[in-house]
């Protein structure tokens, strides 16, 4: 998609069109998520901060985020393309592969199914996108940042690697500046001159995704579309707070935010986990480590008995930058129930009840009381969104 977040503004905002547009995370927000090409025309960039933005383009337009709106337009777009091909890989919340190898007999030829998906994803969303075309992933996401906004390009599998072999490898997803830096010391900078480099120097230093590496840079990549959304390896959440927070009971009201968010994400998807990573980030690294809980859980009050063993036993002060809740081992729950609860209440009885009314009337319309002094912050889209399975939660 083009400046997918700020073209939805634009679209459901006609006196934004033409107009520089920035989006950032609330009316407080100071980072830009992202903005309009009008705005890119002035020199802004996502992650530039709100003042410089303003130095260069007076006249930007701050609009806050809309996570749920831009998730909805995700999920009506991903739908659409299904009608094309069942081969799909929904890499984030804009972007999308789709493996036409199978429907060219059905809908013609690789240039009009672009066409095609380009005409699906407009009637879905009344929103424009680029498209790119070629034998392999890589060089078909290379191809569609090529004519931005509304572009159609398409490189020949046969013509890939004289297309490529000139660029620096960086501009290839997936291939990083320590990527780059390591094939600097031996005298590799672009695509081309990689595939003059044994594939065994990438293999022994990077292993299987190093063998990627060396194909990919001749535009035979062979990594396959992944269909399926795989089982979670981990869940969690974590909130920036204010530089060199000191505040004990605000750092116990963020971790709490957080272990309920944890708890309510592991429920709804009908997952526990026994061993969490509770962290605090200072100037200096992270502080805290993995904790287990006795049983499996899914109470955000249990992780939250986690956090406060690391805010009394690994927290001596220090300033703090940003919280983390997540559980690294979470499983489905299909097993026995605990024979012994504490108290009188069950609490998945509790929570069952709390997260209906959340789920009818808005995420934590019913929480512990301390969550009334929560940041304001509005939630995020996560870069692995996808619209459907664990990785649909804003």
């Amino acid at each position: 998609m083009n400046a997918f977040f700020a073209s939805i503004e634009q679209r459901d905002r006609p006196e934004w069109r033409g107009r520089p547009v920035a989006i950032t995370n609330g009316l407080k927000g100071t980072c830009i998520i992202t903005c309009s090409y009008e705005a890119r025309a002035y020199g802004v960039k996502t992650g530039m901060r709100l003042k410089q933005a303003r130095r260069l383009c007076p006249k930007l337009i701050q609009c806050p985020a809309d996570p749920q709106r831009y998730a909805a337009t995700s999920t009506a777009i991903m739908t659409a393309l299904t009608d094309i091909t069942p081969d799909i890989e929904i890499f984030s919340v804009d972007e999308a592969f789709l493996d036409i190898t199978r429907c060219q007999r059905l809908l013609g030829s690789p240039a009009h199914i672009a066409q095609l998906a380009k005409r699906k994803v407009f009637e879905a969303s009344g929103l424009l996108c680029s498209a790119g075309v070629s034998g392999d992933k890589t060089t078909a996401k290379f191809a569609a940042k090529l004519e931005k906004p509304d572009g159609l390009t398409i490189i020949p599998p046969w013509e890939a690697a004289t297309r490529l072999q000139d660029l620096p490898v960086t501009a290839l997803c997936g291939i990083a500046e320590g990527i780059s830096s390591f094939l600097a010391t031996y005298g590799v900078h672009t695509c081309g001159e990689v595939g003059q480099l044994p594939i065994s120097v990438l293999a022994r230093r990077f292993g299987n995704p190093g063998r990627r590496i060396w194909y990919m840079c001749q535009g035979k990549d062979p990594a396959a579309l992944q269909t399926d959304i795989p089982a979670p390896r981990s869940l969690g959440h974590g909130k920036v707070v204010p530089p060199d927070t000191r505040d004990r009971e605000l750092l116990l009201t963020w971790l709490l935010h957080m272990s309920e968010k944890v708890g309510t994400r592991l429920r709804r998807h009908r997952l526990q986990a026994t061993t969490f990573y509770i962290g605090l980030r200072t100037r200096h690294g992270w502080i805290g480590g993995k904790l287990r809980t006795p049983l499996p859980t899914d109470d955000g009050r249990d992780i939250m008995s986690l956090c406060r063993h690391v805010i009394t036993g690994s927290w001596h002060g220090e300033g703090i930058h940003q919280v983390q809740v997540t559980a690294l081992d979470p499983v489905d729950t299909g097993k026995q129930l605990e024979l012994f609860l504490a108290g009188n209440e069950s609490p998945r009885e509790i929570n069952s009840v709390m997260d209906a009314v959340n789920q009818r009337y808005g995420e934590l319309v019913l929480a512990p009381a301390r969550l009334l002094n929560r940041s304001s912050m509005p939630n995020v889209i996560a870069p692995a969104w996808k619209p459907f399975g664990h990785r649909q939660t804003i």
